[in-house]
């Protein structure tokens, strides 16, 4: 296939830390697209448990045997990374009425300033209660999260 009909997709996230829901919205969406863009939000406003460059790291460990892959770090607006990177769409996981109402508006912008196509995947049942926000509150509490972290298949 041409570069150029390649149907290329960006999955964006703060990704602190990128659980195994991540994981399975990547699975998912690696059957509808070419190539995925996993894109690492930078957001001072927000005060995350990792650097971006260990979040970049550790998902690009994740998936180092997965050539249609591509792990970035970003700090401005997707629609602006989407045009650098030719993608045509963006992935978005959805796991509540929240999360809808959320991606919706999200969706809006992308299309209006870079006619992207929003894709939403919806959480599988058994992962609706993983998120990154949890995983952080049970470490906080001196909890074992560690089953909401997936490990890379040789591990």
């Amino acid at each position: 296939m041409a570069e150029n009909n390649l149907r290329i997709a960006l999955f964006s996230g703060t990704f602190d830390p990128f659980t195994i829901g991540h994981a399975d919205i990547v699975r998912r969406a690696l059957g509808l697209f070419d190539r995925l863009i996993i894109a690492v939000a930078v957001n001072p406003a927000k005060h995350t448990l990792y650097s971006v460059e260990e979040r970049v790291n550790a998902i690009q460990r994740l998936y180092s045997g997965e050539k249609r892959i591509k792990v970035v770090a970003y700090d401005g607006m997707m629609a602006d990374l989407a045009h650098e990177e030719g993608a045509r769409y963006c992935v978005k996981g959805v796991r509540s009425v929240t999360d809808f109402e959320y991606e919706k508006v999200q969706a809006a912008y992308n299309h209006r300033l870079g006619d992207l196509e929003t894709v939403l995947l919806y959480a599988r049942p058994e992962l609706e209660a993983v998120s990154s926000s949890g995983y952080r509150t049970l470490v906080y509490f001196h909890k074992d999260a560690s089953w909401m972290l997936p490990k890379k298949d040789n591990d």
